[in-house]
């Protein structure tokens, strides 16, 4: 059996998630179908992690074996012609077998998208979180420096589990930057990790947003992390305004 890796960017605004569920549509679902389609076999697809209902993705990557003699660049094109446009394949290549999406990879990085303009263009309200109030801006940045190092995140997941689809019982994980800064009209948040928890680069911003508000400061961050108390942090923000943007393998 072949292994086939797939670099794929989507428009997540009209699914529910990356991961297969009854009944909605889904980005795992959707790419599975093909698949299945152009290879005639029960064919098994896997992510690097699980984006959920509406966020986006500029590279997730996902792997799946099979017996079919099409050329990587024949799945691509094959491929591409039968997902919706909101679904692209990027790239295709045969890969060593043990490759595995998720168990390979080495990091990820995500970014979140803030527009601080009176009126959100339409072309961009899909995809960022759109907050003209005042915001202090400098405390945001300074404060999401504070998430960078090892520190248990159990508090900025919604609910139990990774986004890698892991138990509840290890929370501890590892952010290489966490940086916020104004591009613009926008603020851009990009945060680059080991891996990630359910929800937490959205709890990340949210608690940065009330930072942001005055309710809370900078200095309000480090003893979240021994707190472990979900309701002492700030909301979930919404997903329009998250992308996966890259994931690394060695």
């Amino acid at each position: 059996m072949r292994n086939v890796k797939l670099t794929l960017a989507y428009e997540g605004t009209d699914f529910s998630g990356w991961q297969v569920q009854p009944d909605a549509p889904t980005i795992q679902g959707a790419v599975t179908e093909v698949l299945r389609r152009v290879t005639r076999e029960e064919v098994q697809l896997d992510g690097a992690g699980r984006t959920d209902a509406g966020v986006h993705a500029r590279c997730q990557v996902a792997h799946f074996h099979t017996g079919s003699r099409l050329t990587p660049r024949e799945f691509q094109h094959a491929l591409n012609s039968l997902l919706p446009t909101t679904i692209r394949v990027m790239s295709a290549e045969e890969v060593a077998a043990e490759f595995h999406a998720r168990h390979s990879a080495t990091a990820k990085t995500y970014s979140y998208r803030i527009y601080r303009g009176e009126v959100a263009p339409p072309f961009v309200a899909r995809y960022v979180l759109h907050a003209p109030w005042p915001l202090a801006e400098g405390a945001m940045s300074e404060a999401a420096r504070l998430f960078e190092g090892q520190h248990d995140f159990s508090m900025f997941s919604a609910s139990p589990g990774g986004d890698e689809g892991e138990g509840a019982e290890d929370t501890v994980r590892v952010i290489y930057s966490s940086l916020l800064k104004r591009e613009g009209e926008e603020l851009r948040y990009t945060v680059h990790g080991r891996s990630f928890l359910r929800y937490m680069v959205r709890r990340m911003v949210g608690t940065l947003l009330e930072v942001g508000r005055s309710r809370m400061t900078p200095a309000d961050i480090p003893p979240l992390f021994d707190l472990r108390d979900r309701s002492r942090g700030g909301p979930t923000a919404p997903a329009q305004g998250l992308c996966l943007e890259s994931v690394e393998y060695p």
